[in-house]
């Protein structure tokens, strides 16, 4: 092969993109407390209370309140704890969370969340609890506030009374989502034909599980690229319109039987068989377990009153330049749900951002395209005789 003279590569380009300001207040979410008073106070302030109308068109509001120790009757000393994951060595998580909700355009507000940045203080539990631990969820409430609220309220209990917790999440998770959708439809005083969509996300150390039955969304910020953690179960999705049909249920016009935009969720149980049947409104998450890493800065949970309008990148690239600026997640969480409103969305917003380190994210080095341009050395021989001619 001819030899060749290669042109030397261009130097790296340092792309600035630390704009933070060290003055930056942090927000550090509070663990639940027994006192009956509501760390997280409602951004949605002007939120009518109220049931609205039943109609095909699902209802989202959200009341964004986090879940006092007493709304979670747990006796923690009845339970004895293993680590699910045995961590290894080096990086651990530093968890810390914000949250805001509005209840945008729709005349009632029916969403919920909730957000424990530590479980073993939040919980009072004993030494052998897996530790660091933390808990999230968004709870996309339609046709009423009763399930939304008693999930807020309660699946957290059923998730650690799971005889398979810890040391099996997935059957842990997956069977907490059945029973609260159990419980609530024999709950007498609540409107079981109310429904909720249920996000939530349960951390040990560096596990993290996120599980999903309804149309919210999970996304994880890696290094400024968006990695989505959970499926949006839409009716006309594929795989989901499959199960319902084999199911005996139909789509149309993108709703469920003609009623309901999302093809899983807790409650509705006007539209469900008796308990235990299978019917095309499941309850039944889907999970994903991740293994978080030093990569892994923050964690965006949402609505899809947020999804609606934004797309998982373009959130991702906001939180992460709010944080270099001011390194809040609460003025994060505000910024999307402003950033939502202002692209018209039509639904109520809830997000909550919750970050891995106490630290802002690092500047990224984006290496400059390097074009390499080279000639053979018969080539070159030829291009130097080409000009000597025209000389």
């Amino acid at each position: 092969m001819a030899d060749r003279a290669e042109l030397p590569p261009p130097p790296l380009l340092m792309l600035d993109l630390d704009r933070r300001n060290n003055g930056g207040e942090e927000i550090h979410g509070s663990p639940l407390m027994a006192m009956g008073k509501d760390p997280d106070t409602p951004d949605g302030a002007n939120a009518r209370i109220g049931k609205p109308p039943r109609s095909v068109i699902r209802h989202c509001v959200s009341t964004a309140r986090i879940t006092s120790s007493t709304d979670l009757d747990l006796d923690i000393g009845k339970l004895s704890f293993t680590s699910p994951t045995e961590v290894r060595p080096g990086f651990l998580p530093v968890f810390r969370s914000g949250s805001c909700s509005e209840i945008g355009p729709k005349p009632y507000m029916e969403d919920e969340h909730i957000r424990i940045d530590n479980l073993v203080e939040h919980l009072g539990a004993p030494a052998d609890f897996p530790s660091p631990g933390a808990f999230y969820g968004v709870f996309d409430g339609h046709g009423g506030t009763d399930a939304a609220s008693y999930v807020r309220k309660n699946i957290l209990k059923f998730i650690i009374e799971d005889p398979y917790f810890p040391n099996c999440m997935e059957k842990a998770i997956k069977s907490a989502f059945v029973r609260t959708d159990h419980a609530f439809a024999d709950s007498r005083s609540l409107d079981r034909s109310s429904g909720t969509t249920a996000l939530t996300a349960v951390i040990f150390g560096r596990t993290l599980f996120i599980a999903n039955a309804g149309d919210c969304r999970a996304v994880l910020g890696k290094r400024g690229r968006a990695i989505e953690l959970s499926k949006d179960h839409k009716p006309n999705c594929k795989s989901e319109r499959l199960r319902i049909e084999k199911l005996g249920g139909m789509v149309y016009d993108g709703y469920l039987n003609g009623q309901l935009s999302v093809a899983r969720a807790i409650g509705d149980w006007h539209m469900k068989g008796s308990k235990g049947s299978l019917c095309p409104l499941s309850a039944e998450p889907d999970l994903q377990e991740t293994t978080l890493t030093e990569e892994d800065e923050f964690l965006i949970m949402g609505c899809d009153g947020l999804w609606d309008v934004m797309s998982s990148q373009c959130a991702v690239t906001m939180v992460r330049k709010d944080l270099m600026l001011h390194n809040n997640p609460e003025r994060c969480s505000k910024e999307l749900v402003r950033e939502a409103l202002n692209r018209n969305s039509c639904d109520n917003l809830t997000v909550v951002v919750i970050c891995f380190s106490p630290d802002p994210p690092p500047r990224i080095e984006i290496p400059k395209t390097r074009v390499r341009r080279s000639i053979s050395l018969e080539g070159l021989h030829l291009l130097k005789g080409a000009l000597d001619s025209n000389v």
